[in-house]
């Protein structure tokens, strides 16, 4: 039990500095709590209304549309089925925002625009380089394709 509370301390210690925002340094706007819930909800808290395109048990996705760009909003059954489609999906390049069941794909500045709102972390799909394109305009599931 003692060996339990001892690896305890350093946990609460990184959470009170995470929550009072101290130790960053950077000036980083605030995130809020992961969100989480269903399609329907994380859209709503997104302020968007989803044109389902998937409705299926272990994956739902939707077109959303934020600041006149669009964006895909998926939710998964399960956490190994979701990160076996990051895996996949991040070959097209793009941003993603990845939270616990749900995923949010779209360009660099929208997608940190949606952590402000949804929370989560940001990763980052394969950069092509410029005989690909550059990697620009691949945040929604579209790819260049490659010549040769």
């Amino acid at each position: 039990m003692r060996l339990t509370r001892s690896m305890l301390a350093p946990a609460g210690a990184a959470l009170a500095l995470a929550l009072s925002g101290c130790g960053t340094g950077d000036g980083e706007a605030a995130v809020p709590e992961t969100a989480t819930g269903s399609l329907e909800h994380l859209a709503a808290e997104a302020e968007c209304e989803p044109d389902l395109q998937t409705d299926a048990d272990t994956i739902r996705q939707a077109i959303c549309e934020g600041g006149g760009e669009k964006y895909v909003l998926v939710t998964f059954a399960t956490d190994r089925g979701q990160r076996e489609w990051i895996n996949t999906a991040k070959d097209y390049g793009g941003y993603y925002l990845v939270g616990r069941k749900w995923v949010a794909v779209g360009e660099q500045g929208l997608v940190e625009g949606l952590r402000g709102r949804l929370g989560g972390v940001v990763e980052q799909g394969v950069q092509h380089g410029p005989e690909h394109g550059g990697g620009s305009g691949h945040g929604s599931g579209e790819h260049a394709g490659h010549g040769g």
